[in-house]
């Protein structure tokens, strides 16, 4: 059973988080594995604890 883990910032709608579970079960279901055996955990993440290319996103 696949768990996939998706971090995303802080304050993603609900609808947001719904297509991305979506997405990614669709994927699964694609080669062959059943809806119900995918996990899914979306962490949510500050702007403050995250950077790219060596700036904050909170700046």
């Amino acid at each position: 059973m696949p768990l996939v883990q998706v971090s995303v910032w802080a304050g993603m709608s609900l609808e947001s988080k719904r297509k991305i579970v979506q997405g990614i079960t669709k994927v699964f279901e694609d080669i062959g594995v059943p809806k119900d055996a995918v996990e899914i955990i979306i962490y949510e993440v500050p702007k403050t604890n995250w950077a790219t290319g060596g700036q904050l996103h909170s700046e």
